[in-house]
């Protein structure tokens, strides 16, 4: 009897193990691919076309592996708060990303165990951004595999050098500029420790390595100029150099010992596109020095806020498209442009899309520049300008899509919690102009909505083409801003907690700018929720086609008011041939995986911090998993802890 009931037992344990193990089977038909670049392709798409991974099963997804660069700042606030805000790559079968201190790791990509490692020997005690967002590689088609630095790693460092590593080894590629190492300071002048660097990965295009680089915000009006350069890949040489003001700017020649280019101009410190077969590099700009005044400008940010395409050859401008005329309030393009294939009512088209902090989205033909969809010049606000400031009387609007935030705040649209901070948010909207977008900085204070991290930011947008969608994220976060005059700096009293004006030395004006906060101790946005959105778009039509709420307010406000009001983002989504769209970027702790179709949460799992990064996905043999792949590095800014940790998720085996 018990040896019946054993192996009755047996029997039913052997069938419900097999029934198990055929319930869901691991796809291994589906396609392979790896993740080429920082927006996985030169175009930036941030798609990818792997399917493993699937609405119906992206709830089983679960850890596979973790890895620690131990490369952690903890300053006070937020200066010297390193932030893991990386987007590996994988290049020469590794995967291979750079930590805030642009130290290089390659790992194994199936595992996550350590292959080597580069250590560049940044020392950023004296800096503000602390960061590395991605690496670049290069194939030499010259080259045998075998060869030394046949395949290369390409970076630029938070201290302004350009960096070449062979990618099997991690050693430095002897023949490049001095011992793998290209000085970036050179020809720039004076520089200031952390007010420039590069944060954003080079562009490659053909034969040349092509970067702009970051210029500290609101310094000084004599700030390191933006100029953005070719260098030949193999050797380092400077090929050109396009110095972004126009040639009748006399005076704004270069001036002072060691100074090629030009001081004070736009800088490009965000990721560039490019487009081989056209041989063009796309460039998103910033905006003159200093940020928030412009009175002695002139012309001189012609190319301010831009998207200028550059001919990859010799550096000539082929054609730009301005999205704030004489920008005034940090509204560069902060965002990666997006090519993608238009298919409209006029027929097939190349096209870029060029997403702004603005929370629009701008078509373009990417060969002329050209708008896909009709864009208008409408009238701004002209009225309540420091002294010695002049505006643009109208500001370009797309008709489509519509813009994906709002662009006016008034008292009646105060947000709070409680009768107290919601009268506390409309009195001190009342107490400043209020006068919608574009509202020009001034004395008495100016509300800044969109808010000067956007919008959409550095995170970009995702283009899947099968579904001709383009998803993005959206934070609506209103901002203060005050112009101080400089003989009333020692005495003003900052509405900022930390008191801390921003300087913009050489003009008339200082800057006190901070998020619009209720008052202790709610510390919440003044506008109304949702605060942080996930949207997508139809790229064939222009319209909307759904939207939800991102982030809820779990890890910045105590339990139990964890609600689902959206959060601050930074970060960006991809998408995925099976449907599927994968973020972090918000303040609470998550990953999140939704459906392209309908904009539905599917899944999420916690962090150890939050994850202001973009996430990538992989699968590199036919017997293999898919995996997704995110930093979970938190951000001074934004008031997440740091952390080091690179998180790869699978389909359990």
């Amino acid at each position: 009897m018990f040896r019946r009931a054993l192996a009755s037992f047996a029997l039913l344990s052997l069938a419900l193990s097999l029934a198990a193990c055929s319930e869901d089977p691991l796809d291994l038909t589906g396609p392979i691919a790896g993740w080429d670049a920082y927006g996985n392709d030169a175009g930036g798409s941030r798609y990818s076309k792997l399917t493993q991974i699937t609405p119906e099963n992206v709830d089983e997804l679960e850890l596979a592996w973790i890895h620690r660069s131990g490369d952690v700042l903890d300053g006070k606030a937020s200066l010297g708060k390193s932030s893991l805000q990386v987007t590996p790559i994988i290049a020469a079968g590794s995967l291979v990303y750079c930590s805030p201190r642009n130290k290089v790791f390659a790992l194994d990509p199936e595992t996550g165990r350590e292959r080597w490692r580069f250590d560049p020997a940044v020392d950023a005690s004296h800096y503000y951004i602390i960061n590395c967002r991605g690496v670049s590689q290069w194939r030499d088609p010259r080259a045998a595999y075998t060869d030394v630095c046949s395949e290369r790693i390409v970076m630029g460092t938070v201290d302004a050098r350009l960096i070449e590593l062979d990618a099997k080894t991690g050693k430095p590629c002897a023949g490049f500029g001095a011992r793998g190492v290209v000085n970036l300071a050179a020809g720039i002048g004076d520089i200031a420790p952390g007010e420039y660097g590069v944060t954003s990965p080079p562009a490659i295009v053909r034969d040349r390595i092509v970067t702009g680089a970051m210029v500290l915000d609101s310094r000084r009006v004599d700030a390191p100029g933006g100029v953005v350069r070719a260098f030949d890949v193999r050797s380092g040489a400077l090929v050109w150099a396009w110095d972004p003001v126009l040639p009748d700017q006399a005076e704004l020649a270069p001036r002072g010992e060691g100074v090629l280019y030009r001081r004070g101009t736009t800088n490009a410190w965000s990721a560039l596109s490019v487009d081989d077969a056209r041989g063009l590099v796309y460039v998103p700009t910033g905006n003159t020095s200093p940020d928030y005044y412009g009175g002695h400008r002139k012309g001189a940010d012609h190319f301010s806020s831009s998207i200028v395409a550059l001919d990859a050859n010799d550096g000539h401008v082929a054609w730009h498209f301005q999205t704030v005329h004489h920008d005034i309030w940090d509204y560069d393009v902060a965002s990666q442009p997006v090519l993608f294939e238009f298919d409209g009512a006029s027929g097939a088209q190349p096209g870029l899309i060029a997403p702004t902090k603005l929370g629009m989205l701008f078509f373009l033909n990417r060969e002329t520049g050209a708008p896909l969809f009709p864009i208008e010049e409408r009238p701004v606000p002209q009225e309540g300008a420091v002294p010695g400031e002049y505006l643009a009387p109208t500001q370009p609007f797309p008709t489509k899509p519509e813009p994906l935030q709002p662009h006016a705040l008034g008292p009646d649209d105060a947000f709070g919690f409680t009768p107290y901070d919601k009268a506390k948010c409309r009195e001190l909207i009342e107490s400043v102009r209020h006068d919608g977008i574009y509202t020009p900085p001034s004395l008495e204070g100016s509300i800044q909505y969109p808010g000067f991290i956007g919008g959409m930011n550095w995170g970009s947008v995702s283009v899947d083409p099968q579904r001709r969608v383009v998803v993005t994220n959206v934070q609506r976060i209103a901002g203060l801003i005050t112009l101080v005059p400089r003989d009333q700096t020692a005495t003003y009293h900052s509405r900022n907690p930390f008191g801390q004006l921003e300087p913009q030395e050489g003009s008339p004006y200082a800057l006190d700018r901070l998020p619009l906060l209720s008052p202790p101790p709610f510390g919440a946005p003044c506008n109304p929720p949702p605060w942080g959105q996930l949207v997508a778009v139809d790229t064939t039509t222009g319209e909307k086609k759904w939207e939800v709420t991102l982030g809820t307010t779990r890890d910045r406000a105590p339990w139990p008011i964890w609600r689902k009001l959206g959060t601050p983002n930074l970060g960006g989504p991809i998408t995925t041939a099976s449907g599927l769209v994968f973020i972090g970027a918000t303040t609470d702790f998550y990953l999140r995986a939704f459906s392209t179709e309908t904009g539905e949460e599917l899944w999420k799992t916690r962090l150890p911090t939050a994850a202001h990064a973009t996430p990538m996905t992989y699968r590199l043999t036919p017997t293999g998993r898919q995996f997704v792949v995110i930093a979970a590095g938190g951000h001074g800014i934004l008031g997440t802890p740091p952390n080091d940790a690179l998180m790869a998720f699978a389909l359990p085996e």
